[in-house]
């Protein structure tokens, strides 16, 4: 395997002015070497990481990073820049910028190679001489470790004069003791003895776990030593697995910091102790503080018991002070997050068991009873079956992992049995979101309750449980459950019964939601509600328009943004040009996030003209009665669709509303002042950019 780095890697005159263009830049020296397959394919999955966190760095540094399959070897590009980029740095733009690459399979050995390059970023003298280099070889070899960097040249200092030499007083001047005042020998003082170190543990993670979580631990353990009297040992959780810590090294500790931006695996190591619970950044950024935060809280007794640990999965991915109702959507979001994959794989396995025995195959038997090898049928009744299987557990996976984004581990239990008897009477989607709910708030609420010190070992696996299951079951059994089911039964009858204008102002409020905020919680929310139609043996014709609806509507914004960019491109930048290519093949596929980049640059103009089109349309495909058994595919599954098409004429009515809309608006937009107009497309004349205050 050749080298991480070569010379034809490193950039000492890079020029570019945006942190994507600086990423396009150093990315064709990768896919000038070989490294990198797919250049947009790369750089879109640049662009996501970038989406999670900014990568920028106090000090002057940029570290955009991600692991894509477009990535042959694990590779290390660097550029330098004069007038500097902005990577969402607090202290200003960044001079340095490393982008690194890593197969989607990296090797373990070179991801250690890649967290060394992150602790040696917090090393000052190793980035003065990356700011003083002038050759591309030695700056590569430098990165790699082949070449040492230079100590410092230190300040030549005034020659300080010899200090005088006192000479022996004479003999003659030395008074004999008085035998009163002759000292008594005793036994030596003994020598005190050295103060105990405040001994920290701590976990750094981040979502790639290839750069932020090693520089974390680099940090934490060098604020440590310049504290003197700290000692921290970090347990870094990065792509290349993790080497846990002793038990014996936790159990000696005195507090415990995280800095992560995922779940800490096995938090419950570290139960029963002070912690500071933060993101990998502050880990960077402030690490004196985390380490004098904690000691403060160690000084006032405070502790984490193992039952409340602190930071559940929706705590860990927000920030301080967030209301109710942030939380609540979280705790949603968190569940259906986990959900979504049963009804791809579901929806689809049904789709594709309709295609292939029919739509009478929902009535074949048991392939554990009738399969032959060579039949068709038997085929798609199999197909069929596992998919209903994948449905069944929907509701249980949305209700659990909704309780496990309240109250970590201990909700899944309460969660999965509260779904599972949310199926059993029929209480639907709508009794899952409820248990859920439930099972959460019971699991922080016994958390709450003072337990013996003799009891708290039972608690994750025995006590909370069993009461919190109990409670769960008697609340949907006895007390909620019947009025939800009954809930349940009236919007699924209501929707069966939605024809002409009802259902068109119906889709049209769905292709809305679904353009909003392109993937994010309104989208959710939207496609939710139709996989919560299609997610049973024998959908509705209505719940199957609403798939429909909602998938065309998902299709608008990234291929309306692919055409706008190739009939008018001059009002685009070169980026949101080569952006364009690949929003086509992300739309067809509906990835509404495809068109995340325009949106971005330009929301005022991109997400009205998106909604325009997705609510034409989410109309039309309702109008039309198009059906969709498969809750995905895109264009994939056009032939599963019912009138496919009309279909496919409702996505491009509204593709073409949505990019008259937005050429229209950028067309309008006010000279910008000079130096900020758009990039122009050669050949043609150069468009007014959007002005600042647009």
């Amino acid at each position: 395997m050749s080298e991480m780095i070569t010379a034809e890697l490193v950039d000492l005159d890079l020029s570019a002015d945006t942190k994507e263009a600086a990423a396009r830049a150093l990315a064709e020296r990768m896919a000038a070497q070989g490294r990198v397959t797919d250049l947009d394919g790369f750089l879109a999955d640049v662009a996501a990481r970038e989406a999670q966190m900014p990568t920028g760095l106090d000090g002057g540094i940029g570290i955009p990073h991600c692991r894509s399959e477009h990535v042959t070897e694990p590779t290390l590009a660097f550029g330098r820049s004069a007038d500097g980029i902005d990577f969402g740095a607090p202290d200003g733009p960044a001079d340095l910028i490393f982008l690194i690459a890593a197969p989607a399979g990296a090797d373990d050995a070179h991801l250690t190679i890649l967290s060394s390059l992150a602790r040696q970023l917090m090393d000052e003298d190793f980035k003065a001489a990356l700011r003083s280099a002038t050759d591309a070889g030695g700056t590569a070899a430098l990165i790699r470790g082949d070449e040492p960097a230079p100590e410092p040249t230190p300040e030549p200092e005034a020659q300080a004069p010899e200090p005088a030499i006192a000479e022996p007083e004479p003999e003659a001047s030395v008074q004999e003791p008085t035998p009163t005042s002759t000292p008594v020998p005793g036994p030596e003082a003994p020598a005190p003895a050295p103060a105990a170190k405040f001994k920290i543990v701590a976990v750094t993670s981040c979502p790639t776990g290839i750069a932020h979580t090693y520089m974390a631990a680099e940090s934490l353990e060098k604020a440590g030593r310049d504290a003197g009297d700290v000692e921290v040992a970090v347990e870094t959780q990065g792509s290349a697995g993790f080497t846990r810590l002793s038990p014996e090294v936790i159990a000696a500790a005195d507090a415990v910091i995280f800095a992560h931006d995922v779940p800490v695996r096995e938090k419950d190591r570290f139960a029963g102790k002070p912690t500071v619970d933060v993101g990998v950044k502050a880990g960077i950024n402030r690490p004196g503080e985390l380490i004098g935060e904690v000691r403060e809280k160690a000084a006032r007794g405070e502790v984490t018991s193992a039952a409340a640990a602190p930071g559940t999965p929706v705590e860990r991915a927000g920030s301080a002070g967030e209301g109710y109702g942030t939380k609540l959507r979280k705790w949603l979001m968190s569940g259906v997050s986990y959900m979504v994959p049963f009804v791809a794989a579901g929806g689809l396995l049904i789709a594709l068991g309709f295609a292939i025995g029919g739509y009478k195959i929902n009535k074949a038997p048991s392939v554990m009873d009738h399969f032959l090898w060579t039949q068709t049928d038997s085929w798609g009744a199999l197909f069929f079956q596992i998919g209903v299987v994948s449905f069944g557990f929907l509701v249980p996976v949305l209700a659990g992992y909704i309780a496990y984004g309240m109250a970590d581990r201990p909700g899944l239990v309460p969660g999965f049995v509260g779904g599972a008897i949310a199926l059993t009477i029929n209480a639907g989607f709508l009794g899952g979101l409820a248990a859920g709910l439930i099972a959460g708030g019971v699991v922080i609420g016994i958390q709450k309750v003072r337990i013996p010190q003799a009891l708290r070992g039972i608690m994750p696996v025995v006590v909370i449980p069993l009461i919190s299951a109990a409670i769960v079951g008697f609340l949907m059994f006895v007390v909620i459950g019947k009025p939800i089911a009954s809930a349940q039964k009236g919007m699924t009858d209501w929707l069966n019964g939605l024809t002409g204008a009802n259902a068109i102002l119906l889709g049209t409020l769905l292709g809305l939601m679904m353009c909003f905020d392109l993937g994010g919680p309104v989208n959710k929310v939207a496609y939710t509600f139709a996989t919560a139609g299609i997610a049973v043996a024998s959908p509705s014709d209505s719940a199957m328009k609403i798939m429909a609806a909602v998938m065309a509507a998902g299709m608008v914004p990234p291929l309306a943004m692919a055409l706008a960019t190739t009939v008018r491109g001059r009002l685009f930048t070169k980026t949101e040009r080569e952006n364009g290519k690949a929003a086509w093949v992300l739309g067809a596929s509906f990835i509404s996030e495809g068109a995340i980049p325009f949106a971005a640059a330009d929301p005022l103009r991109v997400i009205p003209a998106s909604m325009a089109g997705g609510a034409v349309t989410g109309a039309l495909s309702m109008a039309f009665g198009c059906t969709l058994r498969a809750p995905h595919g895109g264009i994939f599954v056009v032939p599963l669709i019912g009138n496919p098409f009309l279909y496919l004429i409702a996505i491009a009515a509204g593709v073409c509303v949505s990019t008259a809309v937005v050429v229209v608006l950028k067309g309008m937009r006010k000279q910008a002042p000079e130096g900020g107009a758009a990039e122009a497309v050669p050949g043609e004349p150069r468009e007014p950019a959007i002005s600042v205050a647009a």
